[in-house]
């Protein structure tokens, strides 16, 4: 119950950052769908925006709270997109595709101006990897990559359903849910997946999010990534050159 509060108040704090006229992508998953509920609440309201859904899911939850849908085609260019994740590290860094989503989402996500993720405080983590990735691959490659993947230090497995048949994407791919154990260098296993003819997506996000709204008790921390303030401190401290200091002298001499 308590992460569920968490997450509603997440969801509700960043559907507040949406204004009249924007483009927005709608994240999937159980935090995301609070944002979606107080968008529509929004635009019964009045508010007046465009939605591009990054699944079946959640596109037929926007028509159930009235909010007008379009598609990339339209509006390639998205003002705010807000979605959820499964981890979220200092530098936010993500691992997203628990819902089987995580393709539409990379999409949506790096075709915004700004993402916002949500999400309860048991996403933050110091070190991504608890969570088992997601790896979006065609059928056809399975076993191979299934094999791949291994070599890598991961054990995977195939995602199914609750009958026991393969989950398949709304692309029409599988997922293999990788277990790493701490990912050391996320960006360096986002390399290897990549080149990896076959997987289609993976679930790590760097470098896309800008701001993620964590709920905490009752309130909503609003975090930014760490490198990105310690860069903004290195240049405020930055030294001046000896020779810069030097003119700075005769200035004041004169």
């Amino acid at each position: 119950m308590a992460n569920q509060n968490e997450k509603e108040l997440a969801g509700r704090a960043a559907a507040e950052l949406v204004v009249s006229g924007n483009i927005v992508g709608l994240g999937t998953g159980s935090t995301a769908y609070f944002a979606v509920v107080a968008l529509g609440e929004r635009v019964k309201a009045g508010l007046k925006i465009v939605s591009i859904p990054t699944s079946d899911t959640t596109a037929e939850l926007a028509r159930a709270v009235g909010i007008p849908l379009s598609t990339l085609d339209e509006h390639p260019e998205i003002d705010i997109t807000i979605d959820g994740a499964d981890e979220i590290d200092p530098q936010l860094r993500l691992i997203k595709g628990g819902g089987g989503a995580l393709l539409r989402e990379k999409i949506i996500a790096s075709a915004s101006k700004k993402m916002v993720v949500v999400a309860d405080s048991s996403k933050i983590v110091a070190v991504l990897g608890r969570f088992p990735l997601p790896v979006e691959i065609i059928p056809f490659a399975s076993v191979v990559l299934e094999k791949k993947i291994t070599a890598l230090g991961a054990t995977c497995k195939l995602r199914t359903r609750a009958d026991g048949s393969a989950f398949i994407t709304d692309e029409g791919h599988h997922i293999l849910d990788c277990s790493f154990g701490k990912i050391a260098d996320p960006p360096a296993l986002a390399r290897a997946l990549n080149d990896m003819p076959g997987v289609v997506e993976h679930g790590l996000f760097i470098g896309i999010a800008k701001l993620a709204m964590v709920g905490k008790g009752r309130t909503v921390a609003e975090i930014r990534p760490k490198s990105i303030r310690k860069s903004a401190r290195a240049k405020r401290a930055r030294p001046r050159p000896a020779k810069q200091k030097q003119k700075l002298r005769k200035r004041r001499r004169s």
